[in-house]
């Protein structure tokens, strides 16, 4: 078995190159000592610290494709990792989004979305998510948004993997072209504001800001049932939190007054966003009051910009 694996590695190096597997022999190299020492009878040493990526905007087309082809050939969990790491490094350079796009990148970094390590998922959506900066990548990557929004959803509660889908789900909800395709996760969404982190709140906050913007999203957001988002908005909460908050808030009532969004109440429970929000609600009311005495500016802005609206 350590004889194959050395074999796969030494494949790696080899095919890629000395620098760019540097880091990925180190992590395999480090895994076979600690066999060894157990081997051995010894007591296995800690984990080594990941190497730093290689320099990932000085690779060039053919090392890109190399890579790409070492995540096709392996099974290897670290290497798959690392090499998504490396890849999702290059993809922050607007070059080799390009390149990677069109060496088929995309959907083989797609394809470990359904992988069942975490972490090789985790660093897959780190990759997709740099790569989604690019507008014409997006339309490729569109296909694995549902597959996205099962891995938020299944995934541990503020985990890095589930924060990496909704990195991923910001940046592919900016334009309304894909808003469709979350509607069936907004009770997701919603769950994960009342019970998140606060980092996690501020990151599922910029998907539904993206997606409230949206008329034809209205009534979907409006009938979902999220109790406590009157929490969001104390005057004590997080700022960040806050105006994400009232920017949601506010987009909704902007589209609720839009001539071609008709509401009628009884399209709603009581307990809905819409009762909450968006139909003179007397808590929201006193809390919008509260917050017009807030010290920030862009706090202030914000509440004018929904009692305006």
């Amino acid at each position: 078995m350590g004889e194959r694996r050395g074999a796969a590695v030494r494949a790696a190096v080899a095919l890629l190159g000395a620098g760019a597997c540097y880091c990925l022999w180190r992590l395999a190299a480090a895994r076979w000592r600690r066999g060894q020492r157990a081997a051995a009878g010894a007591a296995p040493g800690p984990p080594a610290e990941n190497s730093p990526p290689v320099a990932a905007h000085t690779m060039d087309a053919d090392a890109l494709q190399k890579l790409i082809h070492l995540l096709q050939a392996t099974d290897d969990p670290l290497i798959q990792e690392q090499a998504l790491i490396t890849l999702s490094n290059s993809a922050a350079f607007s070059v080799n989004q390009d390149i990677i796009c069109n060496l088929d990148g995309l959907s083989v970094i797609g394809g470990m979305l359904s992988d069942c390590v975490p972490k090789v998922k985790e660093k897959a959506l780190n990759a997709l998510n740099n790569l989604s900066m690019n507008i014409k990548n997006q339309e490729e990557i569109q296909v694995y948004i549902t597959q996205v929004c099962r891995n938020v959803e299944s995934a541990p509660l503020n985990s890095d993997l589930q924060l990496a889908g909704l990195r991923l789900l910001t940046n592919m909800s900016v334009t309304s072209d894909y808003h469709h395709k979350m509607i069936n996760s907004l009770p997701c969404f919603l769950h994960l504001l009342s019970e998140g982190t606060e980092r996690t709140q501020i990151q599922v906050l910029k998907v539904l800001v993206n997606l409230s913007a949206n008329p034809a999203m209205t009534r979907h957001l409006l009938r979902a049932q999220v109790p406590s988002i009157l929490l969001l908005f104390d005057t004590c909460i997080n700022r960040d939190i806050l105006l994400r908050a009232l920017a949601f808030a506010a987009n909704l009532k902007k589209n609720m007054n839009n001539e071609d969004v008709t509401m009628t109440q009884d399209q709603y429970s009581e307990d809905s966003i819409f009762f909450t929000l968006c139909s003179d609600s007397p808590q929201f009311a006193w809390k919008l009051a509260s917050l017009l005495h807030h010290p920030d500016r862009e706090v202030k802005e914000q509440v004018v910009r929904i009692l305006t609206q």
